[in-house]
């Protein structure tokens, strides 16, 4: 019988994991795999992971995007033309808890990263256990480069949480220059009280260096012009990392976040009107695909590409208050929203050689499956953290084995503290969401509604209706009790391991 999503039992592996599918025939096929690779490696594989900011599931050409929408991505499209395409690969709603629960394998109501910490605040990874940390302790050389944003206390700095070296910046792109451009300030930018007010505030805002348990120290002011040369400069540090390790005879774990292509978005000058669509946003995203490529080559330069998982995403879905400098998806609403244009994101898997060349699926993939699925390559699933609940399921067969469904029954989303809607195979049933009505402001996005408690449960069929605006739950009703044991066991959870705040909106 083939595997169904919905009706198929789960496995409980232990009390503190999510439950997950075990399909026999898949877990064997990936078990094959990669015992043909540890027999032609006698260590655990690379990690590559590129990790965009806020850029949509429409924008790269593989997904429908591309040229289509003034931006090609010949490298990006290429990759995943060697790899697995995920259609349905799940962030959180803002860029913060995202990288937590990537980093983590926990949701924001375990790690307590419910938005992102701004000027200056800090963040919540004290306290938490990192894949860098994990594998790390595995043997593996562990780097972080770009884009860090998960607070910038010292216990939240990379160098802190696992990683052996930091090259970027501490917060996110806008607010280092959004005061020092005209366009955008024009009453701080010819106001020097408003000025020095800023410069005054108690946050970094320098791109900065750190080597393991040091300090950081300051590299470059990150002015306009200085922002505009970051995601080149980053690269060419992360080439150089991966060129170096070619002969470290050890694995390494590399975490790249580009700048791009969160507003505001200033090309560098070799990109500049280079898109069909000769603007900002499309620019950033031809030199997006130029760093994949980049990073891609210098792997099959030095050998390692048959020796490397790579995957590449987004943190969340469009920020679409700053349109046009935004992104493109075809589902409903934005980044700050659990509609699925909020959280539902590019996810590219390639690994030449074991994962195989070009498939597709969508089956359901979260952030937080990282963690517990590359644990399982490394061969250090030992080391995932028993003291606390892991929200990750380890997805290896679902990777690995040739058209094998995902190991996830449920996608859980959750709206700050709330939990808003619960997904099982093409079936989403929604609780709370944010508001997009036009009539309410203008240039709605996930940011600017109010939150919306539903009267009764919604349901769509999110491949009759992607975009979430035919709800028949009284036409579907059996299904409504799948979801609500669903919910029911998810919320348990939080029984034995209670939720954690480090920030929310003070309410």
């Amino acid at each position: 019988m083939a595997h169904d999503p919905i009706a198929a039992p789960t496995v409980r592996l232990a009390p503190h994991r999510e439950p997950q599918f075990v399909v026999d025939d898949a877990v064997e096929a990936a078990r094959a795999r990669l015992d043909r690779f540890r027999r032609t490696s006698a260590r655990g594989p690379n990690v590559l992971v590129i990790l965009m900011d806020d850029v949509g599931w429409g924008d790269f050409g593989c997904y429908g995007g591309g040229v289509a929408v003034g931006a090609p991505t010949p490298n990006i499209d290429r990759l995943a033309r060697r790899g697995l395409l995920l259609t349905s690969c799940y962030s959180e709603p803002s860029c913060t808890p995202s990288r937590a629960s990537l980093l983590t394998g926990r949701l924001p109501m375990r790690h307590g990263l419910h938005r992102p910490p701004m000027y200056g605040e800090p963040g919540g990874l004290s306290g938490e256990v990192t894949l860098a940390q994990l594998l790390s302790g595995a043997g593996y050389a562990t780097q972080a480069v770009g884009k860090w944003h998960l607070g910038e206390n010292v216990e939240s700095q990379p160098q802190h949480v696992g990683f052996d070296d930091f090259y970027g910046f501490l917060s996110v792109s806008d607010m280092y220059t959004e005061w020092r451009d005209p366009s955008f300030f024009p009453e701080i930018v010819y106001s020097e009280a408003r000025t020095e007010w800023v410069q005054n505030l108690p946050f970094n805002k320098c791109f900065v260096h750190a080597a393991r348990g040091g300090e950081v120290e300051p590299v470059e002011e990150v002015t306009v012009p200085v922002l505009s040369l970051l995601d080149d400069k980053w690269a060419a540090y992360s080439e150089a990392f991966v060129r170096r390790m070619a002969g470290a005879g050890r694995p390494w774990f590399l975490y790249h976040g580009t700048r791009g292509a969160h507003f505001d978005n200033y090309p560098h000058a070799r990109f500049l009107g280079s898109s069909p669509a000769r603007h900002p946003y499309k620019d950033t995203m031809i030199e997006l695909d130029d760093i994949v490529g980049r990073l891609v080559r210098a792997l099959e330069e030095t050998g390692q590409i048959e020796r490397t998982l790579i995957f590449v995403s987004s943190d969340n879905g469009p920020h679409m208050e700053n349109w046009p400098d935004a992104a493109y998806t075809p589902f409903r609403c934005a980044k700050g929203s659990t509609w699925e244009g909020g959280v539902r994101v590019p996810g590219i898997v390639a690994w030449p050689g074991t994962i195989e060349a070009d498939e597709a699926s969508d089956g359901l993939f979260c952030f937080t499956d990282l963690m517990p699925t590359v644990l399982a390559l490394a061969g250090a699933a030992d080391r995932l953290p028993a003291d606390r609940f892991i929200d990750g399921v380890d997805q290896t067969s679902f990777l690995l084995a040739p058209g094998a469904p995902s190991n996830r029954k449920y996608v859980y989303y959750w709206l700050l503290r709330r939990l808003s809607a619960i997904r099982a195979g093409e079936y989403k049933w929604m609780l709370v969401s944010t508001s997009d009505d036009d009539r309410d402001v203008h240039g709605p996005g996930g940011f600017t509604g109010i939150t919306q408690h539903h009267t009764y449960p919604r349901l769509y069929n999110l491949y009759l209706d992607p975009k979430e605006t035919r709800s028949y739950l009284t036409r579907k009703l059996a299904y409504n009790e799948a979801f609500v044991e669903g919910m029911r066991a998810h919320l348990r959870t939080f029984q034995d391991y209670p939720p954690k705040r480090v920030m929310g909106l003070g309410l």
